[in-house]
């Protein structure tokens, strides 16, 4: 008896996308695609977590109670060369600070990020957050959605705004996964990944985030993140207090911001990768030791605070027996949001995978106990759990700029929904106080800083979109210093343009111009050929454009020189081609109605 063998023909993918194609149409099929994002990340997001917490039963069984555990000396460090040695060796990329990742991705990649992105950074992540490492697991599988969203879409050869859609169904899909929250999911694509979004747009981001959240139900059970039922309601007399929190939380926050992006420009500095392994483990060994609760993602001194049990943070700590004390939870305290950027830092600065969620939402709730505690002892009766409460969503509002994505995350991660005004006041004030001092959220003052970032302002965004590549011109005619005003005629009658860049033929670059107007009064004079020279007739330039120069710091240069074509040189000043205002302007409003089309 004969066996038929199953048999797939050899080209099944451009027949697959045929049919795709001539089957369901587009708008149906972003649709299909986003539940399936949506259904990939919360399973990404219940990976990670169950890891997580798999490798921290195993670690922690090893502590005591309350005993000074010196294991912590050890055990974090040993999480970041884990995963330093596996994204060193086995990923070969960096795979750290996920959230800029997808806004470079956004911003300058076409909204392209590599398939290893789906699941390097679970394992980078978990490796690192099992064995202590103090950061957050919610940016790893961000970065993970996105990836997933992103080769679904280039795997059925989709156009870059759906990339870009796509994109953001992935991160929405994490959020909501990992906090059970499928509001914030979509609040965070609009205001951290600064999608332009329309209304359209927006239901494909509600089903990733919704799908992904109902997976987390399913898998994880129907509880909140964080138990808060001890509060006292909203009162409009407690507002100047709660507006006090919001500017305490905007000043932390830029602490927080600015301390971070210091630090982590000292571990650049360092190139060789054992040096940056053992500096951060020493610092982050030692802190924890010193100060347990910045063991991990900290959601444990987060639950104890909102519960009213701040003497467990004392715990394995050397003042455990001054829990009771005022001045000591106080300094202790304090002494935690001030390490904790420290901590974060050494562990992706050391080869750590982590992001700043959970650091912000944990210094976050620690800044408000701390306010409370000020408060009621200058006479000022404040709850401690509802300022540690809202202090999540004030700091989280400051380092990400992300006032509606805090208040509702914070909203849905507690069941707090009676304190909505409360989260909302914080969430706002607090972003009013840092933007005074710094413009762009932790995630996108990198990319700031290069010109790299896609923001919601249409005109920046545009000139971001718009590359180097496709406005340079190279069909000038280039001359060279020593050439004679003959030669220079026979160049002239070939070209049609009017400018002719003076090049060294030696060493390639750029020494001068020499625009028509400048030589129209002599070409017609043949006895003056062989008296002037190219050096003697060209003039100087008025500013040169560097290749990698964002376009909108091109646009800055030809507006400060008044000029029309300015030169493109590389970084050893080596002579490229030119760029005029013009064709730039084409070219902008080539891409602006692209990125305006619904």
């Amino acid at each position: 008896m004969m066996h038929r063998r199953f048999f797939i023909p050899q080209d099944w993918y451009p027949r697959l996308l045929t049919w795709r194609e001539q089957h369901i149409k587009e708008k149906h099929f972003i649709l299909i695609l986003s539940l399936l994002v949506g259904i990939g990340a919360g399973l990404a997001a219940f990976i990670l977590k169950s890891t997580i917490h798999a490798i921290q039963g195993v670690v922690t069984s090893l502590f005591a109670a309350h005993e000074v555990n010196y294991w912590y000396l050890a055990l974090p460090a040993v999480g970041i060369t884990l995963a330093s040695l596996f994204v060193r060796y086995v990923v070969k990329d960096d795979i750290s600070h996920g959230v800029t990742k997808i806004l470079y991705a956004i911003s300058q990649h076409k909204a392209i990020i590599k398939v290893h992105n789906i699941w390097s950074s679970l394992v980078a992540s978990a490796l690192t957050i099992g064995f202590g490492g103090s950061v957050g697991a919610e940016a790893p599988i961000v970065l993970t959605g996105s990836a997933l969203g992103s080769n679904l879409g280039r795997m059925f050869k989709l156009d870059q705004k759906t990339l870009m859609l796509l994109v953001g169904c992935g991160a929405a899909g994490a959020i909501g996964g990992i906090f059970k929250a499928p509001i914030a999911g979509v609040a965070f694509t609009m205001e951290v990944l600064l999608l332009d979004l329309t209304m359209t747009s927006i239901v494909p981001l509600l089903i990733a985030s919704v799908t992904a959240t109902a997976m987390s139900y399913f898998l994880m059970g129907n509880e909140v993140m964080f138990r808060f039922d001890t509060y006292e309601a909203f009162s409009l007399e407690r507002i100047p207090h709660i507006i006090l929190l919001g500017i305490a939380c905007g000043l932390v926050s830029l602490y927080f911001t600015r301390g971070m992006n210091w630090l982590e420009g000292i571990f650049k500095k360092i190139k060789k990768p054992y040096q940056k392994i053992m500096l951060g483990g020493i610092i982050l060994s030692v802190l924890i030791f010193f100060f347990p609760p910045l063991y991990g993602e900290g959601y444990d001194t987060i639950s104890a605070l909102l519960t009213g049990n701040s003497d467990s943070i004392f715990n394995q700590s050397l003042l455990y027996d001054y829990r009771g004390e005022v001045w000591a939870v106080v300094l202790y305290l304090s002494l935690i949001i001030f390490f904790k950027i420290f901590a974060s830092t050494a562990t992706n600065g050391a080869g750590g995978t982590g992001g700043i969620f959970a650091p912000s939402l944990f210094v976050g709730c620690i800044t408000g106990f701390v306010v409370s505690i000020g408060l009621n002892f200058i006479g000022i009766n404040t709850p401690n759990q509802n300022f540690a409460f809202a202090g999540m969503a004030g700091l989280m509002s400051g380092v990400m700029h992300a006032p509606l994505t805090s208040t509702f995350l914070i909203a849905e991660l507690t069941g707090g929904y009676d304190l909505f005004m409360t989260l909302m006041i914080t969430s706002v004030v607090s972003y009013l106080t840092i933007i005074i001092f710094e413009p762009h959220s932790l995630y996108a003052m990198r990319l700031a800083q290069k010109g790299e970032l896609l923001t919601h302002h249409k005109d920046r965004a545009v000139l971001t979109l718009l590359k180097m590549d496709n406005v340079i011109e190279t069909d000038l005619e280039v001359v060279h210093p020593e050439m004679k005003l003959g030669e220079l005629v026979k160049v002239i009658s070939r070209s049609h343009r009017n400018v002719f860049p003076v090049v060294n033929k030696k060493t390639g670059t750029l020494v001068g111009i020499v625009p028509l107007d400048e030589v129209r009064n002599i070409m017609f004079r043949p006895e003056l050929y062989d008296r002037f020279t190219v050096q003697k007739l060209m003039i100087a330039i008025p500013a040169k454009i560097n290749i990698n120069m964002p376009m909108e710091k091109v646009m800055d240069v030809f507006e400060d020189t008044g000029a029309w074509n300015l030169p493109v040189v590389d970084d050893q000043g080596k002579y490229v081609g030119f760029v005029s205002k013009s064709k730039i302007f084409n070219s902008y409003r080539r891409v602006l109605v692209h990125f305006s089309e619904e």
